[in-house]
């Protein structure tokens, strides 16, 4: 058996582990990262930029639907069709663009991938099966980054009809009936995206209502859209069984038959803990998740953890920025998890954006929403749905959290997280000055009305 010795070890080159092996080999630190599949992972190859290389085709395909019937802007065109298969192929190119890039940055780094299934044998020794065969790897600092895996249901197992997001994402053609079931962000972004494509979609969610992880304000504009995009909804529902293209859904009302080609379940993700020896070091668990301390180390020394296998909020900027952070500590720098906000962005149609303390989370907090329809750019665009919410300290006004709801809104992520680390208040915001006509000014606008000097309102 091959043997070899490194400083960092990381298993898992999904946005956490490949980040952290990019700033530990730029630190000086001799580093190897290994993964079974195509560096990346889920955000790169199947989630995070497929599904929205999926949803700016959908767009760009309803928009040209759009256009071939009668409009407001005065634009005529033929009835549009749709080569999902083109499209797909599309979307792969970016993604072999993007893994190819992330090789590329390991490489130039001195960064040794190892391509192979890793087997953990100890706090300080990896056994990987590659393709030329076993190798061993020896090494001081191991660093867990192995990400997460979409969940199955006991009824609806994955296979053949029944569709995984990964699954969704590798579909030839648009099903002519389509239902979801988990009505979360998943399944929304890529119901939403089919829906504009032409497919008949039906969401099924056991809550009382969609995206139960935001306050109904900011989801009553997302409802309104699949309503009007033909989406049916069902709520306080559950799926029993998919069989001969049919979905039997246990509703308040009764069971119910629902038409469905193809089946996506979308009820969660779960960290992956088996089938790389992870068992044998014995680790502190946090239910699930590998339990770890303000620096993402774990209850053994010298092994840490980061990324989705360490619990929420599961987004690939968090992993990013643990992985740094971890780079660094072992380094010897003496860096803490010190965020303040980690922006979250549902990309439905209309996107929302939270970052912060949402309304009645923080005693003694007031807030203060502008919405779209008094923006010029937003009415410019064509879309005035939506708001933007500041929720602040009612007495220094220091914010506490930014929220939105609204096409493109995604874009203002960065200015809301940074309003927090920066620890702004709603003077900061409504003094700066913000470029006319963006849909930004409904940042400065609605700090505006929380001070009481609301001007376009």
């Amino acid at each position: 058996m091959r043997q070899d010795r490194c400083k960092v070890l990381v298993i898992g080159a999904g946005p956490g582990g490949y980040v952290c092996a990019l700033r530990s080999a730029q630190a000086g630190l001799d580093t190897m990262v290994v993964e079974a599949a195509a560096p990346g992972g889920t955000c790169l190859n199947v989630g995070c930029i497929p599904s929205k290389a999926l949803i700016h085709a959908a767009d760009a395909f309803h928009a040209a639907v759009q256009m071939a019937a009668d409009n407001p802007l005065g634009i005529r065109a033929s009835v549009p069709s749709i080569d999902l298969a083109r499209t797909m192929a599309w979307k792969d190119g970016i993604v072999a663009r993007l893994t190819g890039g992330v090789t590329g940055l390991m490489a130039k780094a001195g960064v040794r991938l190892v391509q192979g299934q890793a087997c953990i044998l100890d706090g300080k020794s990896v056994e990987v099966l590659t393709a030329e065969g076993p190798v061993r790897i020896v090494t001081e600092h191991l660093v867990i980054a192995t990400g997460s895996r979409p969940v199955d249901l006991p009824d609806l197992p994955f296979g053949g009809d029944v569709l995984s997001s990964t699954g969704a994402l590798a579909l030839a053609e648009v099903p002519k009936r389509l239902a979801v079931v988990g009505g979360g962000y998943i399944g929304l972004e890529i119901g939403t995206a089919l829906a504009k494509m032409g497919a008949q979609v039906t969401v099924v969610e056991a809550g009382p209502r969609i995206l139960p992880q935001y306050d109904a304000e900011l989801t009553r504009p997302v409802a309104a859209r699949l309503k009007a995009l033909g989406v049916e909804v069902l709520t306080g529902a559950r799926a029993i069984g998919h069989a001969a293209g049919v979905l039997t859904v246990d509703t308040a009302d009764g069971r119910r038959e629902v038409g469905a080609d193809k089946v996506l379940v979308t009820v969660g993700r779960a960290p992956v803990t088996q089938g790389f020896g992870l068992e044998t070091l014995g680790l502190t668990m946090a239910g699930a998740f590998v339990a770890i301390d303000a620096r993402c180390r774990t209850s053994m020394r010298e092994v840490y953890a980061i990324g989705d296998v360490t619990g929420e909020p599961m987004l690939a900027h968090r992993a990013m920025a643990q992985g740094a952070m971890v780079a660094a500590v072992i380094a010897g720098g003496r860096e803490d998890w010190d965020k303040r906000a980690i922006p979250a962005v549902c990309y439905t149609d209309p996107e929302i954006v939270t970052v912060g303390l949402l309304p009645g989370a923080a005693k003694g907090a007031a807030v203060a929403t502008f919405p779209f329809a008094g923006n010029g750019r937003a009415l410019s665009l064509g879309r005035d749905d939506g708001f933007v919410r500041i929720v602040h300290d009612r007495d220094s006004g220091l914010v506490l959290g930014v929220q939105a709801v609204g096409a493109g809104v995604s874009e203002l992520a960065g200015e809301f997280a940074l309003a927090l680390e920066m620890a702004a208040t709603l003077t900061d915001l409504a003094e700066t000055v913000h470029a006319h006509p963006t849909l930004g000014e409904t940042v400065q606008e609605a700090a505006l009305k929380g001070l009481g000097r609301a001007l376009h309102l």
